[in-house]
């Protein structure tokens, strides 16, 4: 089960095959066209791949986030994946959740709702993500994800069904938020813990991605990381506590969360950055038992500009209860 798009060469007698990187792959990275070409290959099995050599671009050893070029010529290694039909497929309760969850589809892309507690994709023992789902409901389809979101962020998550909406997409998110009219305007909404000042606060801190013992992730404001912005906006009070619409600029790893804890308003819920008793005061008190993050809107245009999209995805129900109990 590799790309269809992409010619596949014999395998030499040792397996590995040579792939030329056709020319509307270009800026793909590397670890997205060899997920694309070994499928069903969990992400950590081609890291490894790409860490240990096996993988080479053009005979060479590369990283996984290298963009390659039409042309290249990339080394896969023969690797035994388990074959389609032995798979176990996702449940067919989630199956129909994640149906249920599609609020917008058209013939180059489909948008989800995605609950809250779904990772984007499988990996880590993640055995159906969103996007393994999705696949599994469309096998005769080509679903490539655009972006990512926490796995306990809910929300819009845009999936691409066609390679041009896919790289347009993601050209589309390495521009400014949207403002201007290119790029991609993303708005959430989100209760942070006290009251914030009115009005428009704007977070203008770097955040580095390090590693915690046993390899989870874990963000923090630091001069050496990248360039971070995000614009917090109260649009009510409730119960002590702010209910906000933030704009981000940028899509770093946990960046509202991390932006919040700096400007000691952590986001509700938050069981990384957060505070443990008050989220268990607000959990005794609403019911909250998840974090307070949910991608609300996304407004970009394709086609050059010339087709815009606005795509929402309503509060989840959990959170409009949550914030239902809090006293205004």
């Amino acid at each position: 089960m590799t790309d269809p798009q992409i010619p596949q060469p014999p395998s030499d007698r040792s397996g590995v095959r040579i792939l030329k990187v056709p020319e509307d792959r270009s800026g793909q990275r590397l670890d997205n066209f060899l997920l694309g070409q070994l499928k069903g290959a969990p992400r950590s099995l081609i890291y490894k791949l790409v860490r240990s050599g096996q993988v080479r671009v053009n005979g060479g050893r590369a990283k996984a986030d290298r963009k390659l070029e039409g042309g290249e010529e990339v080394r896969i290694p023969p690797v035994r994946l388990t074959e389609e039909g032995d798979k176990v497929a996702p449940p067919a309760s989630f199956l129909a959740l994640m149906e249920a969850a599609i609020v917008y589809e058209d013939a180059r892309l489909l948008a989800l709702n995605k609950p809250s507690g779904v990772a984007s994709h499988g990996g880590s023992g993640i055995n159906h993500g969103a996007i393994e789902t999705l696949r599994a409901l469309r096998p005769n389809q080509n679903l490539e994800l655009v972006h990512r979101l926490d796995r306990d962020t809910s929300g819009l998550l845009i999936v691409a069904k066609k390679r041009s909406a896919l790289t347009e997409l993601q050209a589309l998110l390495r521009e400014h938020d949207g403002e201007d009219g290119r790029g991609i305007t993303k708005r959430y909404l989100t209760l942070l813990v006290g009251r914030m000042p009115d009005g428009v606060m704007s977070v203008d801190a770097p955040l580095l991605v390090g590693l915690r013992q046993g390899g989870e992730r874990h963000v923090q404001v630091n001069a050496g990381g990248k360039a971070s912005l995000s614009h917090f906006r109260v649009l009510e009070r409730r119960g002590g506590h702010s209910y906000c619409e933030v704009r981000i600029e940028t899509g770093r790893t946990h960046q509202i969360r991390v932006h919040a804890q700096h400007i000691g308003h952590a986001v509700a819920g938050d069981d990384k950055y957060g505070d443990p008793a008050i989220n268990k005061r607000l959990r005794d008190q609403t019911g909250l038992r998840r974090l307070f993050l949910h991608a609300a809107s996304l407004e970009f245009a394709l086609d050059g500009g010339k087709t815009p999209y606005v795509l929402n995805a309503p509060l989840a129900p959990e959170l409009a209860e949550a914030l239902d109990r809090l006293a205004g």
